[in-house]
């Protein structure tokens, strides 16, 4: 298991490992080799940096049973795409357009893949999944499902700032049972395991590739538990995943 950051420092974007509080500087990218330079530099000495550059992202809607309220279980996952331009890195500002009416965090577990694959079984989807992050799938009802829905999600989750994502990559096959809790202004508002996922993560990941061919770097948001609530500008959100660190992100 690694955990991997990504991050500036002295006018420069680096890859490196994370060891306590200390940042190993690693050659080349998220995908290489991991090759340390020897250089090493304090976590509190440099600006965390969103854990990759995605070609793409997806996300899974609908895919805890605690989400669903009185709508039906699905039958397949729920997918749907965010747009890289909405990515924003760990602890810089969510940013609330002004013409949103109802915006709300999701807490979420996020599914970094490693290998190009498609028509994948599910045994070729597993060994796809480099590692996992901690995601926000930020989300404004009211251009979700409100009176002011638009025909697709575009920006009701895809505005700029609505996908944070980090503050690092974890690899290995730890993802089947975490705890994942997200809290507002330091309150517990969403508590759930992975373990409760209706598609578990090589199913979903399977299923996005019968139709779209996943790269390494692709992105796919795993869905949130429970009920979600109003952001407002001066709230902090954070989301923590078990094993894998705290995603934290003000409101703007």
């Amino acid at each position: 298991m690694l955990v991997i950051a990504r991050y500036a420092h002295e006018g420069e974007k680096h890859y490196g490992l994370v060891d306590g509080e200390t940042i190993r500087e690693l050659r080349g990218g998220l995908f290489d080799t991991p090759s340390p330079t020897g250089r090493e530099v304090k976590l509190s000495q440099v600006k965390l940096l969103a854990p990759g550059e995605p070609p793409k992202m997806l996300a899974v809607g609908l895919n805890y049973r605690s989400h669903l309220g009185s709508r039906p279980v699905p039958q397949i996952p729920g997918i749907f795409y965010k747009p890289i331009s909405s990515i924003q890195n760990p602890g810089d500002p969510i940013v609330i357009p002004e013409e949103a009416q109802d915006v709300h965090y999701e807490g979420e577990l996020v599914v970094v893949i490693g290998k190009k694959i498609s028509k994948a079984s599910r045994e070729d989807a597993t060994a796809a999944i480099f590692g996992v992050t901690c995601g926000n799938d930020v989300s404004d009802r009211n251009w979700q499902r409100g009176d002011g829905r638009d025909l697709q999600w575009w920006r009701a989750k895809g505005c700029d700032t609505f996908s944070p994502f980090g503050p690092y990559v974890v690899t290995g096959a730890i993802y089947g049972d975490l705890a994942l809790e997200t809290r507002l202004n330091g309150e517990k508002v969403q508590s759930q395991r992975t373990s409760d996922l209706i598609f578990d993560i090589p199913e979903v990941v399977r299923f996005i590739s019968q139709w779209v061919t996943l790269v390494p770097g692709d992105l796919i948001f795993t869905g949130t538990p429970g009920e979600t609530k109003r952001m407002k500008p001066g709230d902090v959100v954070e989301v923590e995943v078990e094993g894998v660190g705290t995603l934290r992100n003000p409101v703007v």
